[in-house]
């Protein structure tokens, strides 16, 4: 199923926007792992929409309810399955979108696909709304792996072309980030901010990109070829609705340099083998190499937007003009840095068990 990840651990995503929930089950995990529940709302605070002017107005609590799993604060051995209850829809806004989709969007593709019996009411299975459900699992990986010493943290590296101080590649920072809004430089926050209100404005959306760091990680994670850590992180993260691009370490920049640019000299330091640069990203032959694993997922612009737009009948098959009803973030950029690290976090927690397995 295309809603299903993992190889040691087996993820399942499931609802659609405006249904009665969404929720997840997390499978293979082992028992007796510690969980902060307390911890986790916070995560999941750091996604929900309405908790400010740049965000859809679209108020929900996400708190996730346990259906199984847990016992006690601790895993037991037996699937996680946590569903978030959607209580402040209106379908209504979508009843259009049958005939006419909207450009950018999965509507015309997902009317195509499955013969007109998608659920287009907020995007259905399609909607950013199941991110929320990816960052109960990833929220619950990210303690896991930080009760290893694997810390995941990230932040909006540039909105609308305006940029923010990038992490450092060798030793990224990851406290140097906001927590209101999660970039570094409180200067280019600014100017992002008011880009976002300018696009709002305009009736339009902007998008952006989001940087990701990992320290701590073992050197051996990931496999050559088909298993390699790029692609098994590239695989959730475009999970992610609205990602276009991920790019790892220099990423596409490194088809501008020499092999003696690019290259990351190795040292020792403190009887530690290390690389003196990072333009790998912390993986090499898609297996972590020590250093810290970087990466960036690029985000198009909210494809919902109230202008507007030239669209089709799909009953007539003629032209026809289109204006979006519903509640949309005019960019989505900034309530897509937890779901960045949520993505990764789980792909890190699948190659650790891996990793420990064999080891």
């Amino acid at each position: 199923m295309s809603s299903t990840y993992g190889q040691m651990i087996k993820l399942s995503i499931f609802g659609q926007s405006h249904g009665a929930a969404i929720g997840m089950t997390l499978d293979g995990v082992p028992a007796g792992l510690s969980v902060d529940l307390d911890e986790l709302q916070r995560f999941l605070k750091r996604r929900a929409p309405g908790q400010n002017d740049f965000s859809t107005p679209r108020k929900e609590d996400d708190a996730p309810e346990f259906l199984s799993g847990l016992l006690d604060g601790y895993t037991c051995g037996a699937p996680i399955t946590a569903i978030i209850k959607n209580t402040n829809t209106r379908s209504v806004d979508y009843k259009n979108l049958m005939d006419c989709p909207r450009p950018g969007h999965a509507d015309y593709t997902a009317q195509v696909k499955y013969g007109g019996y998608q659920d287009l009411s907020g995007g259905g299975h399609f909607s950013g709304r199941l991110t929320a459900p990816l960052c109960i699992a990833g929220g619950l990986c990210k303690q896991w792996l930080d009760a290893q010493g694997i810390q995941i943290g990230a932040h909006i590296a540039n909105i609308a072309g305006i940029s923010d101080t990038p992490f450092f590649p060798v030793s990224p920072q990851l406290a140097q980030v906001g927590v209101d809004f999660p970039v570094i430089s409180k200067e280019a926050g600014a100017i992002m901010r008011r880009a976002i209100q300018d696009a709002k404005a305009d009736c339009d959306s902007v998008g952006g990109i989001v940087e990701c760091a990992v320290t701590g990680l073992p050197v051996g994670l990931g496999e050559p070829m088909f298993g390699g850590m790029e692609g098994r992180i590239a695989q959730m993260v475009y999970g992610i609705p609205a990602v276009k691009g991920v790019e790892f370490g220099a990423g596409f920049g490194t088809a501008k340099l020499r092999g003696s640019q690019n290259n990351d000299p190795y040292i020792i330091e403190d009887g530690i083998v290390k690389t003196q640069t990072n333009h790998a990203g912390g993986i090499l032959g898609g297996i972590t190499n020590g250093m810290p694993l970087i990466l960036r997922a690029a985000f198009k612009p909210t494809p919902s937007i109230s202008r507007p737009q030239t669209s089709v009948s799909l009953g007539h098959m003629e032209q026809k003009e289109l204006i979006v009803k519903g509640r949309h973030d005019p960019c989505i950029v900034p309530r897509a840095v937890p779901v960045v690290e949520a993505a990764v976090a789980i792909a890190i927690y699948d190659a650790f068990l891996e990793w420990k397995a064999r080891r």
